[in-house]
């Protein structure tokens, strides 16, 4: 896909916004008006980009933020719900169990239980992934030198036009 920079740019803004938590959150049609975008390619282009729709994304935000509270703070599952922007309780904790694994409560109890260091998470609460590369061997990691040469990471920052391109003929070519 080739993007130009300014679309790079309307489109990592548009990560942004909906990753807001607001009283009146943005619709995905004001957020597509805001980068100057129709909503339907604004849709087409951000899960092009990001590999989630806007909707789903605000939605893994929204849990995401959640988790990060239910761990360090002293707050109630519902004062978490209402933070996230959540206008529904029951709605929250069916949601969040049904992404995460575990109810909402059930989650923070979990996590209290196991954090011995503040400012820390235990490695169960690291997505999958992560917590399977903690346990492999050293030798296993002997090939991502050179694919970390070959991927170039996905980031939202002001980037040369040229960049971009190279990036996407690397990527195409490579």
């Amino acid at each position: 896909m080739l993007l130009r920079h300014d679309a790079f740019s309307r489109l990592c803004r548009a990560r942004e916004l909906l990753g807001e938590v607001r009283e009146h959150p943005l619709s995905i049609k004001d957020v597509a008006r805001e980068i100057r975008m129709s909503p339907f390619h604004f849709i087409r282009q951000f899960e092009a980009l990001f590999g989630l729709t806007p909707h789903q994304f605000r939605i893994e935000s929204r849990l995401d933020q959640a988790k990060h509270l239910l761990v360090i703070g002293q707050r109630s599952v519902t004062e978490v719900c209402m933070e996230v922007g959540m206008s529904s309780l029951g709605s929250f904790s069916d949601l969040f169990a049904r992404r995460v694994g575990a109810a909402p409560s059930v989650y923070q109890h979990r996590a209290r239980v196991m954090v011995q260091v503040p400012g820390t998470f235990p490695p169960e609460l690291f997505p999958g992934c992560l917590s399977l590369m903690a346990r492999l061997p050293p030798s296993a990691f002997r090939n991502f030198r050179e694919a970390h040469a070959l991927h170039v990471p996905l980031e939202c920052k002001v980037v040369a036009q040229g960049d971009i391109n190279a990036n996407q003929t690397h990527q195409h070519h490579g």
